[in-house]
């Protein structure tokens, strides 16, 4: 081989050599916006779910606090069902509603001030 034909050679070679290297470049380029565009992406997704999630923390805490105040309203129910039954209750409903007493008992109605 000749001098020229190593130079055409190695200028061909080094010609594909630079078009590969532009050519790596920019598969770099697009790789390295891909991944931004995949990180801006996520970042988004990743406060959206955050919000979401706070929303739904603050969701709990507001039915927790409902689930315990009808807990305690139920209770209190409870107690009523369990007074309803009883002796005095029946008296008291048996008194004030339809005006009945015992026999042996006295009754003193207060005067009114229109003159009764």
């Amino acid at each position: 081989m000749g001098k020229r034909e190593r130079a055409r050679k190695s200028g061909a070679e080094r010609t594909r050599l630079r078009r590969r290297r532009k050519q790596n470049k920019s598969s770099i380029i697009c790789i390295t916006l891909i991944v931004f565009t995949l990180i801006g992406v996520m970042s988004v997704q990743i406060v959206s779910v955050y919000q979401r999630n706070e929303s739904y923390r603050a969701q709990e805490a507001e039915l927790q606090a409902q689930l315990e105040t009808e807990q305690i309203r139920q209770g209190e129910l409870k107690e009523y069902e369990e007074y309803v039954g009883t002796k005095e209750y029946i008296e008291q409903v048996a008194k004030t509603r339809l005006g009945l007493v015992y026999s042996n008992e006295i009754i003193f109605k207060e005067k009114t001030a229109e003159g009764e």
